[in-house]
């Protein structure tokens, strides 16, 4: 530990997942797994009930499994449908090991390219189990009516996504994490109606029950009548998304947000790899000050569509048809020749901003302010081409293939993407990080399980894409219902009483949080905070990332938190439908996360996957891991306000993957 670092965290004992048998060929961890976890008989299942926070992919496949299984589930979800779950917006498809394509895949290629493309930072047991799992998931799907997109032959189509060499992704044409999550609204609607899942839609958690060390409830507010409730159960899952929009502007919907994560964190469990972000490469530029989120363009799109950048400076305001083909640098091709426009998310991104960059960015110029504390006017913006693709395939082929994402970006953009070049920039989009999880997917809470983006567990780094919408169905059609069992063979404590001194407590400190928020009667509105806050974590714990700069981030956090808990106004009572305090309460957790996060990626001195620290970078610009010091997982643990959190270090082993830089040229 540096001596620097003194001044913003402690060193903790070392930890290991101890579920997971590593003695054992890697193929053998997970059959391992399932037959020495011990079981729980169907007649003591229904005297069972856990709870489950969220409805996307993970938490909805997680109850619809666990109430086929005949445990009692209480689900819930902030928003008024299940169906409207964030995965909903994972366009572009989910990698399967099934060779559909006769390319040579495997699960052990799924499972190399996996931690491959999350530049080795990644559990490889847990990996390992998800491409084993991976093509199960495609099965039961087929098997729920997903329509996924199908060749001539009448098998399931596949196609290419970046980091990756073969073709994999299944997909439904531009909107397949919304065909999936239908499969498994369907399913959890099917558990609804057998009595064993019972659906609570517009309530938040607040906060988690902890009794005796154990997670044995939550905390929630009805967002319609403000009215706080507690409820109790034997186990605990969080299935609630990244933390993406701790940044304001990202890829998530305008409610994704951190809090049940957080309070966790705050009540013992360790948060792991908080600065492993994701910048996604193809997005759409940001238009506007007063923009609230941005929208993102399928990573499917880089299949048949090529990034390019004028090679001249003084090109960059012209009409992309009027820049003839040998002034055109397509960068990404020219680079990486083995991957081309398919290279990773992390790689693609940082090599659009090297583009801008040098001043031959495209579009409209934006205000920014530099390093050196000036305004610059800045062009941002590289150019994703089709015209290559139409003249191979048709205007009628692409359009099967694309044709609502091109209409999207139309009415976003007024631009027709088959005559004009779309115009696409990096954005933050996905979170690798998140609350720490063993084999099982249990947290250092005994009891509280978290699944899908909610978990660090399976991307190091950096993600690939279509894995998102397969880690989510595969921790709760396949990993839950063979691990949660094994807490609740020896866990069956049924529900606590309303006047348990562990419910009081959450009750209360829930209720004392939200009249302190109401209480302030500020001036200043949560959004400008949020926006605030937002352009902090952009500039300094971005794209690029100094020492300099991550000092200077934590403190401007921490300042900006203070006024905010001086001068924020949130308007309306508890009692109503509050949206501005719903937003208030959010954000005073993203302040605690962002601070979190701008010192995990300072203590990590090393670039890797999305954690690109400029003082660690190959000579070509590539990012420069450290293995001699950093392999390991930065598990952080909550010590009190205003107290140093401490880190743990689970090293990271790899037996069935050998160690080597990164390459995709």
């Amino acid at each position: 530990m540096p001596s620097d670092d003194a001044q913003y965290y402690e060193l903790g004992a070392e930890i290991h997942d101890t579920k997971a048998n590593t003695d054992l060929p890697i193929d053998k961890v997970w059959p391992n797994r399932q037959f020495t976890a011990k079981l729980v008989n169907p007649a003591n299942r229904r005297k069972m009930t856990v709870i489950i926070v969220g409805t996307g992919l993970a938490g909805g496949a997680a109850a619809a499994s666990l109430g086929e299984a005949g445990y009692n589930v209480e689900n819930f979800c902030y928003q008024d449908s299940a169906r409207r779950a964030h995965s909903i917006a994972a366009q572009g498809g989910i990698n399967a090991a099934k060779d559909y394509k006769n390319d040579n895949d495997s699960v052990y290629r799924l499972f190399y390219d996996t931690v491959k493309g999350g530049d080795y930072r990644a559990r490889e047991t847990n990996v390992y189990r998800l491409a084993e799992v991976s093509a199960k998931i495609i099965d039961q799907c087929v098997a729920q009516g997903v329509p996924f997109a199908r060749e001539y032959g009448g098998l399931l189509d596949n196609r290419s996504f970046g980091g990756v060499q073969v073709e994999r992704t299944f997909y439904a044409r531009g909107q397949t994490g919304q065909q999936l999550l239908i499969g498994a609204y369907q399913a959890l609607s099917r558990q609804v109606a057998a009595g064993t899942v019972k659906m609570h839609t517009r309530h938040e958690m607040m906060e988690i029950i902890v009794k005796d060390g154990h997670a044995r409830g939550i905390v929630t507010r009805d967002m319609v009548t403000g009215k706080i409730e507690s409820w109790t159960a034997d186990a605990v899952i969080l299935a609630t998304g990244g933390y993406g929009n701790v940044f304001f502007l990202s890829t998530n919907a305008m409610g994704c947000n951190a809090t049940a994560d957080w309070r966790a964190f705050r009540k013992g469990a360790y948060f792991a790899n908080p600065c492993y972000t994701q910048i996604h490469p193809t997005c759409i530029p940001v238009h506007g000050d007063n923009q609230s989120k941005l929208t993102l363009m399928s990573e499917s799109l880089r299949n048949d569509g090529r990034i390019w950048v004028p090679k001249k400076a003084e090109d960059c305001a012209k009409d992309p048809r009027q820049i003839p083909e040998e002034d055109r640098d397509y960068y990404l091709e020219r680079i990486y020749p083995s991957f081309g426009n398919l290279v990773p998310r992390d790689i693609a991104s940082r090599q659009a901003k090297n583009m801008c960059d040098e001043g031959r960015g495209v579009g409209p110029e934006v205000k920014e302010i530099g390093a050196d504390g000036k305004e610059h006017l800045v062009r941002r913006g590289v150019y994703l081409d089709f015209s290559e693709a139409i003249s191979r395939l048709g205007k009628a082929g692409v359009s099967a293939k694309y044709g609502n994402l091109f209409d999207m970006y139309k009415q976003i953009t007024a631009d027709d993407p088959y005559e004009v070049p779309m115009r696409i920039y990096p954005a933050v989009h996905y979170t690798m990080g998140g609350l720490w999880v063993d084999y099982d997917l249990q947290s250092s809470i005994p009891g509280l399980f978290v699944a899908g983006e909610a978990n660090f567990s399976d991307h190091g780094a950096n993600r690939l894409g279509a894995s998102a919408l397969m880690q989510g169905l595969a921790d709760g059609y396949f990993v839950l219902p063979n691990t949660v069992n094994d807490y609740l063979a020896g866990n069956h404590n049924g529900k606590l009483p309303d006047d348990d001194p562990a419910v009081t407590e959450a009750v209360t400190a829930v209720k004392k949080r939200i009249a302190t928020l109401i209480d302030v009667h500020g001036t200043r509105t949560v959004d400008s905070f949020h926006k605030e806050l937002g352009h902090i974590m952009w500039e300094y714990c971005g794209m690029a990332r100094t020492e300099e700069g991550l000092k200077l981030a934590v403190g401007k956090i921490r300042a900006l938190r203070e006024e905010f808990w001086r001068d924020v106004k949130v308007t309306g009572i508890n009692e109503d439908l509050n949206q501005t305090l719903e937003r208030a309460g959010r954000v005073a957790d993203f302040f605690e996360l962002g601070e979190l996060m701008c010192i995990d990626a300072l203590h990590r001195r090393e670039s890797c996957g999305g954690h690109f620290r400029v003082e660690y970078q190959t000579p070509e610009g590539e990012a420069l891991r450290r293995d001699d010091e950093y392999l390991y997982v930065a598990a952080w643990e909550f010590k009190g306000d205003g107290v140093k959190p401490v880190l743990h270090k689970e090293p990271l082993v790899y037996k069935a993957i050998e160690l080597k830089q990164r390459s995709y040229k």
